[in-house]
């Protein structure tokens, strides 16, 4: 059960994440330019480590004590990330791809630090994935469930956003071929809708619970 829940972690963390975004873009170029991307890739995980922290310890704890509460946001979390699923089936005939751009020479640490937090904590998104769903979705958990979560939430963003930038000189031109994409969002429409139908599942139980 444990690692069932771990796994399930690292699906909706990953599925999360992988989006074609401003992040990834940021990530991907500072990887191509070599640019301190030790760095940028250490500070979006330890942001996702505070948000996804507090989002499934936190609020994720709060929720656990409400049944109505977990009722709703488990609902939510399933409408929210069936839309994502949709427009990421949608996004497969669509020619996406990954603009990364070039610029010659490396910028200052400090800049690319600035940088990174900007592109990472400006984004309403990140809240909105982190605290809000990822949060929600841990609140229907058991209390001895959510540190197997998190780890799985967290695995899912350090092999991302490392491997994101230190592959990127082999990776750049393949995020550049739409075909990488739609593979991609395919994976990621069927994670989401697995679970998708785990918190409808988890709802149905909860309804019959309160019915009773």
């Amino acid at each position: 059960m444990i690692w069932e829940i771990y796994l399930q972690g690292v699906l909706l963390s990953f599925g999360l994440i992988v989006a074609i975004g401003a992040q990834n873009a940021y990530v991907l170029k500072q990887g191509i330019q070599n640019n301190h991307i030790f760095w940028v890739a250490t500070i979006c995980f330890l942001c996702d480590f505070v948000l996804m922290g507090i989002g499934i310890l936190g609020i994720g704890t709060i929720v656990a004590q409400n049944s109505i509460l977990q009722l709703i946001l488990a609902l939510l979390g399933a409408l929210y990330l069936a839309i994502f699923a949709y427009n990421s089936l949608r996004a497969m005939f669509q020619e996406s791809w990954m603009e990364t751009g070039y610029y010659e020479g490396q910028s200052s640490l400090r800049s690319v630090i600035i940088g990174t937090l900007a592109i990472t904590l400006l984004n309403p998104h990140v809240y909105l994935d982190t605290i809000v769903i990822i949060g929600g979705i841990a609140g229907t958990l058991e209390s001895e469930h959510k540190v197997a979560f998190l780890l799985g939430s967290l695995t899912a963003s350090s092999a991302w956003f490392y491997s994101l930038g230190f592959a990127a000189t082999k990776l750049a031109p393949i995020f550049r071929k739409p075909i990488t994409w739609r593979i991609l969002n395919l994976l990621i429409g069927m994670m989401m809708f697995f679970i998708v139908y785990r918190l409808l599942l988890f709802s149905f139980e909860q309804i019959m619970t309160l019915m009773a």
